[in-house]
């Protein structure tokens, strides 16, 4: 399969949509993001998804350069109509505008209904920690892509209803260039698997852990095809033999996205795929000095991660590591992309005529 760099996927990327007539400065936003998702090791949120995009702009699902409106604001609060733009351009425009409020009143929320896909989510949680804030996304995703059944069920119910926190650090990460803190993220599904997680495995002809999904008859299955088969099969609720726990989370993601969005909820035959997109942005220095919250958050991290390792593990890593250690991985050696995904993002650059 072939390798590239994230400079090159960027420019191609950017090429691409700016071919379907994306404007320059929401092309740079979508590929750095998507590249981002690549170079951190999650291919589900990357450039996998430029096939995807293309097909929306091309359907009339996705309107490049559509401006964004504020339709209900409070000093804390806010409701966005994205105007079914690119989703990450509004999530972006959302927590910019969620950061700004809780400056100036401690905490903010935002909601933000007619998005199309955001991608990963821990770049927008991220982006209040850079401020000393603590971030926290949740997506719903209440169209047609419900790829979730509920616990003790088998047919598709629930999107994967992910929820990401980003929490500063005084800890830092140094490389070649600078030396940057190394915020504490957690951003996870409420599904066992995101959806692109099983894409990207029948992209590769692999087969999936048992556990992951169910097909049509709710029987486990390891083929991934069986998720988009006719009738489609189902993800499970994260949890295992205690899905329950993964299946209540999901309900409350569902519902606080659905309300504070103003999108709604999943629900039978929906008129269109979207994002629901909920962000809380905490002001750590309305509650106390930002030097102590650093000391006590980064004494509470090196406890933690003092504990000896089990068989099996080197050390202890706290959520977001794995990230940082592959990002300078894959700056190093380049980013892989499966030759069937490769060969859907040319497809897609033939069709608005680009040639990579």
């Amino acid at each position: 399969m072939p390798i590239f760099s994230a400079d090159y996927l960027k420019r191609a990327g950017i090429a691409i949509f700016k071919g379907a007539g994306a404007p320059d400065d929401e092309a740079e936003i979508v590929m750095r993001l998507l590249v981002k998702a690549n170079l951190v090791g999650h291919d589900s949120h990357g450039v996998i998804r430029i096939p995807q995009y293309i097909h929306l702009i091309q359907h009339g699902d996705l309107h490049p350069g559509i401006a964004i409106e504020i339709v209900k604001e409070t000093p804390s609060t806010a409701v966005i109509n994205g105007n079914w733009g690119f989703g990450q351009v509004i999530a972006s425009k959302a927590m910019e505008i969620a950061i700004q409020k809780a400056k100036t009143h401690s905490v903010s929320t935002v909601g933000a209904h007619h998005s199309n896909h955001v991608g990963r989510m821990a770049d927008y949680a991220i982006m209040a920690a850079e401020e000393n804030m603590i971030g926290m996304v949740m997506v719903n995703n209440h169209g047609a892509a419900q790829h979730v059944a509920p616990y003790g069920g088998k047919e598709r119910r629930l999107s994967t209803n992910p929820i990401c926190f980003a929490v500063p650090t005084g800890r830092k990460e140094t490389s070649a260039s600078q030396t940057t803190a190394e915020p504490l993220v957690v951003d996870i599904t409420t599904s066992v698997v995101a959806e692109g997680k099983v894409r990207v495995a029948r992209n590769r002809g692999q087969s999936i852990p048992e556990g992951w999904i169910i097909d049509t008859d709710g029987k486990p299955s390891t083929n991934p095809a069986d998720l988009y088969a006719d009738p489609p099969g189902a993800i499970l609720p994260f949890g295992g033999i205690v899905a329950h726990k993964g299946f209540g989370l999901s309900l409350m993601v569902d519902i606080l996205t659905g309300t504070i969005s103003n999108a709604g909820f999943s629900r039978a035959n929906p008129p269109r795929i979207g994002n629901a997109v909920f962000l809380t942005v905490i002001n750590i220095s309305s509650f106390m000095p930002i030097e102590e919250y650093l000391e006590q958050v980064d004494a509470f991290i090196e406890y933690v991660k003092s504990s000896k390792p089990m068989p099996g593990f080197d050390e202890v890593l706290v959520p977001g590591e794995p990230e940082t250690r592959m990002e300078k991985k894959r700056l190093a050696e380049g980013i892989f992309v499966e030759d069937e995904t490769w060969k859907q993002i040319n497809d897609a650059a033939k069709s608005v005529g680009v040639i990579l």
